[in-house]
């Protein structure tokens, strides 16, 4: 699938002789890993499947030069060895293919195989564009993967198997394809993974995606990790010992050891607290996994938490209880954080062998459990809940991916209701949210809430563990603000449903003043009048046209301007726009431009084009950056490490546009930079006298405030490009007592 993705190694150069062994090897590898789950006839099965594939793709290469075979076994055996799944999805992925790129028709499978493995492999090959040219059709693409998942999940950990395997072999694409398919992977596909409970596979997109995303961050601090190697595994062991002391004398069957975080997880702690890599603490985690019984599992846990803390001081709120509540992806485990050895926090993570395996193979290993009921039902309301919302989805929701991702792939709290019914939302949503997820018409009445007996506001964030009790009122309507309130896909379509149909009421008097006007010009009331007066306006549907008539937002004296025709209208002949110089747009670059503009677009045109700086990253020239056709502005350049990134690439990934800049060293750039340092005499005077003494650098703007013997700065500054600014913030660092210097992405510098 997405079949020009990917490449496994660009040097690539083998003899026909030597594919046949390569792929010969791959295959017999995949039935070695297949051997337990071997019945009867499966291997017949098997082979059919693999000579199927490798017919029909006999005559494709991937960009690599590789025969294009080596890309379904290999997901093939991701799906064997890495998900745990059986012998039919192993089948289905050798075949995932054929139907979209060979001649292989969906009949001929189900003639071969089972109208089962048909209608899986149906499923895989409507995923596979999911990426389209527009985006109202990819959320069409979205939303029939999302069908295909609630029919049968192995569709979708097929399709991470598929997607695993392209990013590990991302390599020789081109770079702005490794943009949109590495921001479409950590937007959509990593999350996904994440709620299916495949925890390593999740992480490994997440890393590889960064690796192209983020290059230099991932090859620092794996860089750094590799350093420090030596000195974590010693500290690890000397964590550890006491611990296998105590629970060899409890009579525990056990494995303990450390492992390391991701490199993704490490990037985001270091972001979101603005610490360097050597101040964050959890650099890897110890796992317990103890062979329990069914019965004895939760009961075990308890005891080995209790161990460890009896060695280690935990810290209170960093317990995570998920045995009580396992998440609805089926993880179930206890974490906690202690005060290890030398002052270091170490987060320790206990379970069963069973909870690992679901951990590690998640939605795969559920159905090898399958007695655990309560668990299996989790899952299944998730899909329930999905399917509810397509079913309601506007046709045209390109907002579909942004909803999806925060209703049910964020991480999920537990709610109460006043007879104590627990319902499962996800992180971040408000008492509206609980309201629509009571029931619609709750939702749509609800003036208030109670949140363990006291009264808040609809916009009140939950947390797991609350009551919530709803208060509503027959006279109450949705509005507009609402939306911005909920994060629920259900709670966003119910209000958008009452919305329109509020719209609907007042445009109806609107589509009354229209039939007027028109009758009074001597023009037909007709669907060609609308349209032309619709498309005049610049309004995507006659039911705006209606509702800003009704709302006095048009008036219709334009009306005269018209020209008739009979009885159809003609729009005014529209005045031909006066075209201005090329250069940058207003507040893109600051100092007087000399020149054109800092910008060469490698793309349609290679002309030099009107641009605008993203406000909510501010580029500079240096940066990685991308440009990205926005609708009214032309082109916008955002950095590629910027907050939206992921969302514009894996959304619009045909609006992106490569970019790169051209020096010139006659426009300054604004930019700003965070210092947070000692509170000391004369340090301010330090700072400006580098800045504007030593390194002539003009500054916009400069507050600073100290507060208990700190003090924190905002520096807006002017820069010609990053080398200057990375001098800069390298210069501040020297300055005595100055404890952390960052550039700042965003608002903040607008």
């Amino acid at each position: 699938m997405e079949m020009e993705t990917v490449a496994a190694t660009p040097k690539y150069n083998l003899t026909e002789e030597q594919e046949k062994k390569l792929i010969l090897r791959e295959y017999r590898a995949l039935l070695r890993s297949l051997k337990p789950k071997l019945k009867t006839g499966d291997k017949e099965f098997l082979r059919i499947a693999f000579e199927m594939a490798a017919e029909a793709h006999k005559t494709m290469r991937r960009k690599s030069g590789e025969p294009y075979i080596l890309h379904p076994l290999a997901v093939a055996r991701i799906c064997s060895e890495e998900i745990g799944l059986g012998v039919r999805s192993t089948i289905c992925a050798l075949l995932h293919d054929t139907v979209e790129d060979t001649d292989i028709t969906l009949e001929d499978i189900e003639r071969e195989f089972s109208s089962e493995i048909a209608r899986i492999v149906d499923g895989l090959t409507k995923i596979s564009n999911v990426i389209d040219v527009n985006a109202s059709r990819q959320a069409e693409n979205f939303k029939k993967i999302l069908l295909t998942l609630t029919d049968d999940p192995r569709v979708i950990l097929i399709k991470l198997a598929d997607r695993l395997h392209n990013m590990r072999t991302l390599d020789s694409m081109k770079r702005e394809k490794q943009l949109k398919i590495a921001s479409e992977t950590v937007y959509v596909y990593a999350p996904l993974a994440h709620r299916m409970g495949l925890y390593n596979i999740k992480t490994e997109l997440e890393d590889l995606a960064m690796k192209y995303l983020e290059p230099e961050e991932y090859r620092e601090i794996a860089r750094k990790l590799a350093e420090t190697k030596r000195e974590r595994s010693r500290y690890i062991n000397e964590f550890i010992k006491p611990l296998k002391d105590k629970l060899d004398k409890g009579d525990f069957s056990f494995d303990i050891y450390g492992r390391p975080k991701s490199i993704h997880s490490i990037w985001n702690k270091m972001r979101k607290k603005g610490v360097a890599f050597e101040e964050v603490y959890d650099l890897f985690a110890i796992r317990v996994i103890l062979n329990s019984p069914p019965e004895k599992e939760k009961e075990d846990c308890w005891k080995v938490y209790s161990m460890i803390t009896d060695e280690y001081n935990p810290s209170p709120e960093r317990l995570r209880d998920w045995l009580s509540n396992p998440k609805s992806n089926g993880y179930e485990a206890l974490h906690t954080t202690v005060m290890g050895p030398q002052g270091k926090w170490v987060e320790v993570q206990i379970r069963s062998r069973r909870m690992n395996e679901i951990a590690e193979k998640g939605l795969a290993a559920h159905w090898k459990y399958k007695e655990g009921a309560a668990d299996e039902s989790r899952f299944d309301k998730w899909f329930q809940q999905i399917r509810e919302v397509l079913n309601t989805q506007d046709n045209d929701s390109i907002d579909f991916l942004q909803d999806f991702k925060t209703s049910f792939l964020a991480e999920e709290i537990y709610v109460y209701t006043p007879k104590g019914d627990v319902k499962m939302l996800p992180v971040g949503s408000t008492a509206l949210d609980f309201a629509f997820a009571i029931h619609s018409a709750i939702g749509v009445q609800c003036i208030g809430a109670k949140v363990n007996h006291k009264l808040v506001p609809l916009s009140h964030k939950l947390r797991s563990g609350d009551q919530v009790e709803i208060i509503t009122s027959s006279k109450q309507k949705p509005n507009e603000d609402w939306l911005a309130i909920v994060v629920t896909a259900k709670a966003k379509s119910k209000i958008k449903d009452a919305l329109k149909e509020e719209k609907r009421k007042i445009a109806d008097e609107g589509k009354y003043v229209v039939q007027r006007k028109l009758e009074n010009f001597g023009a037909a009331y007709n669907q060609h009048n609308i349209d032309v007066l619709t498309a005049f306006y610049k309004l995507n549907s006659s039911l705006d046209f209606f509702y800003q008539v009704s709302v006095r937002n048009i008036d219709l004296k334009e009306l005269k301007e018209f020209q008739l025709l009979g009885d159809r209208l003609e729009p005014p002949r529209p005045v031909k726009p006066l075209t201005t110089d090329l250069k940058p747009s207003e507040g893109a670059a600051s100092a007087v431009p000399r020149k054109d503009t800092e910008l060469i677009i490698f793309g349609e045109s290679s002309d030099r084009i009107v641009y605008t700086l993203a406000n909510c990253c501010k580029p500079i020239p240096g940066d990685d950056v991308f440009g990205f056709v926005s609708i009214g502005k032309g082109l916008t350049i955002h950095r590629t490490n910027c907050p939206n990134a992921a969302k514009l690439m894996a959304n619009y990934g045909h609006r992106v546009v490569k970019t790169k800049w051209a020096k010139n060293k006659e426009i300054s750039f604004l930019t700003g930079v965070r210092i947070v340092g000692m509170d000391d005499v004369g340090v301010v005077n330090k700072i400006t006298n580098l800045i504007s003494g030593e390194l002539r650098i003009n500054i916009s703007a400069m507050t600073i405030e100290a507060k208990e013997g700190l003090f924190e700065g905002n520096i807006k500054i002017y820069v010609h490009d990053k080398e200057e600014l990375e001098e800069l913030v390298q210069r501040l660092k020297q300055l005595s007592g100055i404890h952390s210097v960052i550039r700042y992405d965003a608002e903040t510098a607008a």
